[in-house]
Formats: structure tokens, C-alpha cells, sequence
């Protein structure tokens, strides 16, 4: 019985949210627009720039994973291919956990919870300790 009465009241609120937005079109992600109330601007793009930076870090390690498979030919094949998808993998993982950055930041703001603690940067950290680790590795032996 209770979650039918949630599943009506969460149905509601997404009828009005559609109802005020211009042709009764709904934003994506529901589960991040279609809770609480609208931020101030200002902090919505501060999240959206946030949100860009790691995009571009990610961008960024994907590329460096290409260009050393690509270009890097005089450290053996094994150590070359690890290096290259530590970093690929390292920057998708980044992108994705991006999103989910900025998704729940978003939705703390609209519903006046504290902001999520940092999972990206940890995760980066790691990811380039270890391609560092390997170099390192390879440049003493």
C-alpha cells in the first residue's frame, strides 16, 4: 500500500513538473529534474563546468592512450600495450563517473542535501599512479 501511494505522489509531481515546462516536455535525467526545485543558475553551471573539466581530462587520457599504441616504439610491445590501456580505460572509466558526478551534484542541490564527496579524483589519481608505477618500472630495469 505504501508504495503504491509513493508510486502515485512520485507520478504526480512528474505530471506537474512536465505541466510547467514549456510543451509539457520533461528534462533528462527524470531522476535528477524531476525532484526538488530549481537551483540558482549559477550553481548549476558552476556544476556544468565541473562536469565539462572531466569530459576533458578524460578526452585526455583516452588520446594519450592512443598515441603512445600509436607512436611509442622503443619500450617492448607488453609494456607499451599495459600503459596504453591503463590510460584508455582510465579516462573512460573517468567520463562515466563524470556524469554520475554531475548527476548526483545536480540532484543535491535541487533537493538541499550536502554535495556528494569526491569519487573522481581518487579514481584519476590511482589510474596515473599506476601508469607512472609502470614507467618507472620499465625507465630502473
Amino acid at each position: 500500500m505504501a508504495e503504491r501511494a509513493r508510486k502515485a505522489r512520485a507520478a504526480e509531481h512528474a505530471a506537474s513538473v512536465s505541466q510547467q515546462r514549456p510543451g509539457g516536455r520533461r528534462r533528462w535525467p527524470g531522476r535528477v529534474f524531476d525532484v526538488g526545485d530549481e537551483p540558482d543558475p549559477r550553481f548549476t553551471h558552476a556544476n556544468e563546468r565541473t562536469f565539462l573539466a572531466w569530459i576533458r581530462t578524460s578526452l585526455a587520457l583516452i588520446a594519450a592512450g592512443v598515441a603512445v599504441e600509436a607512436f611509442v616504439h622503443d619500450i617492448p610491445a607488453a609494456l607499451r600495450r599495459t600503459v596504453a590501456v591503463v590510460l584508455i580505460v582510465t579516462g573512460s572509466v573517468c567520463s562515466t563517473a563524470a556524469f554520475q558526478r554531475w548527476m548526483s551534484g545536480e540532484r543535491a542541490m535541487r533537493t538541499g542535501q550536502p554535495l556528494p564527496a569526491p569519487t573522481l579524483a581518487p579514481l584519476l589519481a590511482y589510474g596515473l599512479a599506476a601508469t607512472g608505477l609502470v614507467l618507472t618500472l620499465f625507465v630502473l630495469v
